[in-house]
């Protein structure tokens, strides 16, 4: 299905290539706005522009141009700088071409003959000069040179990047919608209520959007909903204490560092629904700095301890938005000025902030890792006293409260008259491949709806209920009164893993306040649904530990990782009593590849932290969560997609199966013994992330058969964080026969498993190929030889098998894999990271250049939880005639015999107890 909306992007679109030579095929016909679905999310629409853009540059000459619109904060500058990132192209921003000040939202402001004189340059192959604009000075300060010799792939990033008077120097045009700014209509939605519609409040904080904005998105030919609002997940920590100057520690501390001045005014807006009582979540900040105008809603943070921890939350508004915000009710109730001096050492970042209310100095400490920045604090000798308020908070406390003086709403009849009909919730749209329609006869809710239809923008609350059972379950409980019979309700919704995320941490925060220590959580659900990586992002902002339930199995007979039976509950029972009484435990340390438990390590909770958190599959079984404080269920991740990913199988060979006959047969664990036991969980997280297709999971590696010597690779190693490994496995690449493939195996065809220390894992992979790096997606998770066995019982069979040994060097920036293949002369060498720059820069070190192969072999697993490898198919054609000589198909069949016969039989009598 990718591969035909890429063409039809051509058929619709390509500036002069296919509009000069239209394809032949049958698809030509067709318009990309009627094969596209109504919209696409954030990373299916990365990985369709990716593939469109390599395509379309490899089918004609000259340079490639790619226009990305939307409204502000919708995610586009987003999407521009992870495809440069993987493209390796220029990015011109249509802010730089701004000649007014007043409103930058408005169509007028942008200089659209200078915009299109430098893309007709570049498009004719001539060098030329785009301008910059700054926004402390107002104005124009200068223009930079960009080359069309190394400008293969032009994006332009703007609000107006689809303008009509644009889109014909465009080959491939996109809209991005959703993001923070949906989620400012949904608030100011909530907050109004219902005596407004849509249509009106959009023309009321969004002045020009339908009119100016709003059409051109119809004519992209790729159209995404970004989803994403704020995230947890790529937190900023920070620190923050009084300063006797603003100049006392800048000196001494960032010596040789350069100082950046900025001035803002920060005000708070109060939605006009609110009560007299002040909450914080519930109003709208807005930063002006100079001429520009940044936007944040409520006030999402975490306070753990000494650190305040915050999620980027913020985009650029125009100076209307503000003034529509007041109209529709909203009011300033706080409003400062804040001055900050900062200065950056690489590692973090020192603040020194005068806020003009208080009248004070304040030195604030940031940075992305919490463990570097108290690091650098106590290096600095800085150590308090630690300020955990905001300035907010600060102000409310010294000033009070402002009193409630919201004007009237608006008045029904001055709605009526100035806006038009109200617009009934949107039916979704099912078009057939042969339904011809025009664009402009297809309502397009997709560009002003909000993501959820009725969204509640204040933060969920965490409640008490009584675990007596004589008390009903649905009463509120005061926790001071009730501290040893008290334990959390459920929440009704589910949420994604971003909202998920916060939550947990605010629930552990609620136990550590009401109940005390020690708080136990459990995080339960199926393999690869995300539950290993959120309890490990928990711990970081917590700072506390993480165990896994599977160190508690006794023994793994047949592969069987998912037996219940082989956890030894007695010990787990016996180690959460002594964390609960305070006293050291021994957890057991399992090996994977014997199979068997290898040890013990003691584990401690301090009162200092006061968490611990238990995850795996079964964790929210009965005899399991009766113990824990704290229930999470996590869902979806690899395992939906895996099940998604056999249902498109199966359909291309024209098969249709039920998701429910693909759970039970490749996951029948799931449904006995796991899903049942998730419905009781505190808080429901649905992982929504896509891990084949996201940028966020990319990782690039070079690959060479170059011979390189130890000491070499030993050399551009980190040696203080040096560890080396070595790693034997076996993949064997299953794919459905039948289906198309040109002859040929393509990387989205194959599904790899791979045993190696003992366990299955799979992986699902649709790799990148650009220049000489691949991007592959870390997308691997342990399975059971059930899932194996489920799989090759819908038809999936064996089409190639490679036995393999790893030598594996890293330091924790970059892995060096020299991979050693049965039966193939001469090791493959691979350098992983997820920085590009410094994988190119190890492999120049290596001496690599121009020995760079993207034909792929199978490589070694990542040391990390997450392990990848590389694309087959050069393997394939290397091994294929010595496969066939030798009647290597025997030796698969013998091999999958040995790991498969007792799981299939066992299989079987399960499906002739269930007939």
């Amino acid at each position: 299905m990718d591969d035909e909306v890429v063409q039809r992007v051509f058929h619709e679109g390509g500036r002069d290539y296919f509009q000069q030579q239209p394809s032949t095929s049958s698809s030509s016909s067709s318009s990309i706005l009627q094969s596209l679905p109504l919209h696409v999310s954030f990373d299916h629409g990365y990985y369709l522009l990716v593939k469109s853009i390599q395509e379309l540059r490899e089918k004609k000459d000259g340079l490639v141009t790619v226009g990305i619109g939307g409204p502000s904060g919708s995610g586009k500058t987003s999407l521009a700088e992870k495809v440069a990132s993987v493209i390796g192209c220029t990015v011109i921003s249509m802010e730089n071409y701004r000649v007014g000040v007043d409103e930058g939202n408005d169509l007028d402001s942008i200089d659209f003959d200078a915009l299109i004189k430098n893309l007709e340059d570049l498009t004719k192959g001539n060098d030329t000069s785009i301008p910059e604009f700054d926004y402390q000075e107002k104005k124009r300060v200068g223009y930079k040179a960009i080359k069309s010799a190394s400008s293969a792939v032009v994006i332009l990033d703007g609000t107006y990047a689809l303008q009509a008077k644009l889109r014909s120097l465009l080959d491939i045009r996109v809209a991005v919608v959703g993001g923070v700014h949906f989620s400012l209509l949904s608030k100011v939605r909530y907050d109004i209520g219902d005596s407004c519609s849509l249509d009106y409040l959009i023309d009321s904080i969004f002045p020009l959007f339908r009119k100016h904005i709003e059409p051109d998105l119809h004519h992209a030919q790729i159209r995404i909903n970004n989803s994403f609002v704020s995230s947890f997940r790529e937190a900023v920590y920070k620190v923050k204490c009084r300063s006797e100057s603003s100049d006392g520690h800048s000196g001494s501390a960032f010596q040789g560092n350069e100082a950046q001045t900025d001035n803002f005014i920060e005000m708070y807006l109060r939605p006009p629904s609110a009560s007299e009582e002040a909450r914080i979540n519930d109003w709208i900040k807005v930063r002006q700095s100079g001429i520009r105008y940044y936007l944040s809603l409520g006030d999402q943070r975490i306070v753990d301890k000494n650190f305040i921890i915050r999620p980027k939350a913020e985009f650029e508004v125009g100076r209307m938005t503000l003034g529509g915000l007041l109209a529709l009710g909203y009011i300033v109730v706080v409003s400062y000025k804040r001055a900050s001096t900062t200065v950056n050492n690489g590692k973090v970042s020192m603040s020194f902030e005068t806020i003009d209310v208080l009248g004070e100095t304040f030195m604030v400490m940031r940075g992305t890792n919490r463990k570097t920045v108290r690091t650098e604090a106590l290096r600095m000798g800085i150590n308090g006293p630690w300020i955990t308020k905001s300035y907010l908070e600060m102000i409310l406390q010294r000033k009070g409260v402002p009193r409630l003086s919201t004007p009237p709403l608006v008045s029904n009849t001055t709605v009526a008259g100035s806006q038009e009909t109200v617009i009934a919730a949107p039916k979704p749209i099912r078009v057939t491949p042969n339904l011809v329609t025009g664009i402009d006869d297809l309502p397009q809710p997709w560009t002003r709806s909000p993501t959820k239809s009725k969204m509640e923008p204040v933060a969920a609350e965490w409640h008490f209920i009584s675990s007596d059972s004589s008390q009903p379950d649905n009463s509120v409980l005061d926790p001071s009164s009730f501290r040893d019979s008290i334990r959390l309700a459920s929440m009704p919704d589910s949420f994604d893993l971003d909202r998920g995320l916060l939550l947990a941490v605010q629930a552990i925060q609620a136990l550590l306040e009401n109940k005390g220590v020690p708080v136990i959580v459990g995080i339960g659900g199926p393999s690869g649904s995300g539950k290993t990586s959120l309890a490990h992002k928990m711990a970081n902002i917590i700072g506390c530990e993480v165990v896994s339930l599977e160190s508690y199995y006794k023994q793994v007979k047949d592969f069987k990782y998912d037996d219940f039976s082989a956890l030894d509950l007695s010990l787990l029972s016996k180690n959460i009593d002594d964390i609960r009484n305070g006293q050291r435990t021994k957890v057991p340390i399992f090996d994977l590849e014997s199979g068997a438990r290898s040890g013990f390590k003691e584990l401690e909770v301090s009162e200092d932290c006061g968490v611990i958190i238990f995850e795996g599959v079964y964790a929210l079984h009965p005899d399991i969560r009766i113990s824990l404080d704290l229930w999470i269920a996590v869902v979806g991740g690899v395992h939906s997609h895996l099940i998604s990913r056999v249902q498109r199988d199966k359909s291309r060979v024209g098969c249709f199966i039920s998701q429910n006959e693909i759970m039970m047969t490749v996951f029948p664990m799931f449904q006995q013994l796991i899903e049942p036991h998730l419905v009781h969980a505190h808080l429901k997280i649905r992982n929504d992330f896509d891990p084949v297709l996201s940028p966020e999971s990319s990782l690039f590696v070079l690959k060479s058969n170059k011979k390189v010597a130890y000491q070499d690779i030993v050399a551009i190693l980190d040696s203080a964080k040096f560890c080396s490994s070595v790693q034997k496995f076996i993949d064997i690449y299953i794919r459905l026969p039948g289906i198309p493939s040109n002859g040929q195996l393509s990387d989205s065809d194959c599904i790899r498993v791979r045993i190696c220390e003992g366990r299955f894992a799979l992986l699902i992979r649709e790799p990148i190929k650009e220049g000489n790096f691949i991007i592959q997606p870390k997308v691997d998770f342990d399975i059971s030889i059930s899932t194996v066995a489920g799989l090759l019982n819908l038809g999936y069979q064996a089409v190639a098998y490679i036995e393999a040994s790893a030598f594996i060097y890293q330091d924790g920036k970059i892995l060096i894999e020299v991979d050693h293949l049965q039966d193939v002369p001469g090791p493959y060498i691979q350098i992983k990271g997820a920085n590009k720059d410094a994988v190119a820069a190890a492999g120049s070190m290596l001496k690599l250049d121009g020995s760079y192969t993207t034909k792929g072999c199978s490589s070694a697993s990542d040391s990390s939880s997450s392990r990848v490898v590389s694309p087959i198919e050069g393997v394939i054609e290397e091994m294929q005639s010595k496969i066939r000589r030798l009647e290597r198909w025997l030796a698969i069949n013998t091999v999958l015999w040995t790991f498969l016969m007792s799981a299939l039989v066992g299989y079987s009598l399960y499906q002739r107890k269930r007939q």
